[in-house]
């Protein structure tokens, strides 16, 4: 994909929206692999992707395979055994706790909600609304629309269906959903697939740069201050990892602290190397 020319206001956004607390410990010489569940290969999850690419992770002697589990799949993922940490949303984390499952968090990365809602630009045009339009003028348009999700479940499911119901709709009668990879959320509103889409940076942003859509609703832009602060964006495992294997999580934590005060402090070589990343 294009890399879209990120406003300095939605860069800013992301950048100082991450957060983390870090264990001590001391480091081990020995390389120690693991699996790093993403739930999508968005701008939200800018940590994992600095600590690889700043080589953080690698400072720890870590070797870190990235595997693209959308949605909730990547807790599922934990909890099941098959990958040793996530990224997910704090909402995604206490209904998992809720549901008896047994996770350990670490701490949070972004605090608040970095999600979007982007409707194609001749929709709303049909419907006279602009990113100008009050926020509860325009999300009314929604009804009848069918509109991309990440995941059925997750957090920008949840969203969607918030803002459905801001609006006054049954989400479940009056919004039609269509859950697809962020990646391909553009191409199918081009297409006249879909009507919009909701996710994370930077997909959101390319479709309003390059003229394709219109912001509807924006988590960074503040248009949801209730939910902020937000344990939007949280690093976790499962508890008994950490019990058999503490050297891997001090490790994990410690990456993960170095790669977001690498994003607060150097903001301009943080966003060159994500530019890199998705280019």
């Amino acid at each position: 994909m294009r890399w879209p020319k990120l406003s300095a206001a939605i860069s800013l956004a992301v950048i100082a929206a991450l957060r983390i607390g870090a264990a001590n410990a001391a480091t081990s010489a020995a390389d120690i692999n693991l699996i790093m569940a993403i739930p999508a290969p968005t701008m939200t999850f800018s940590a994992h992707f600095i600590a690889e690419d700043a080589g953080f992770y690698a400072k720890e002697g870590l070797k870190v395979e990235g595997r693209n589990l959308v949605g909730v799949a990547s807790t599922n993922a934990v909890i099941a055994g098959s990958a040793d940490f996530t990224v997910g949303t704090g909402a995604t984390f206490l209904r998992a706790i809720a549901n008896g499952q047994k996770l350990l968090s670490i701490g949070t990365l972004v605090n608040k909600p970095m999600v979007e809602l982007v409707l194609r630009k001749d929709v709303a045009q049909a419907a006279g609304i602009t990113d100008k339009t009050p926020l509860d003028q325009r999300i009314k348009v929604l009804k009848g629309k069918t509109i991309a999700i990440q995941g059925v479940g997750s957090i920008i499911h949840a969203m969607q269906r918030l803002v459905s119901r801001r609006a006054g709709l049954d989400p479940d009668k009056d919004v039609r959903i269509a859950p697809m990879n962020p990646p391909a959320m553009l191409p199918a509103l081009k297409s006249k697939q879909i009507d919009g889409f909701a996710t994370s940076l930077p997909f959101t942003t390319q479709a309003v740069v390059e003229g394709d859509a219109v912001m509807l609703v924006s988590g960074p832009r503040g248009d949801l201050p209730e939910f902020i602060p937000f344990d939007y964006v949280v690093l976790y495992t499962r508890p008994e990892l950490c019990q058999k294997e503490p050297v891997k999580c001090e490790k994990m934590a410690r990456a993960s602290k170095a790669a977001t005060d690498f994003i607060v402090g150097k903001p301009n070589e943080a966003l060159a190397l994500m530019k890199k990343r998705f280019d």
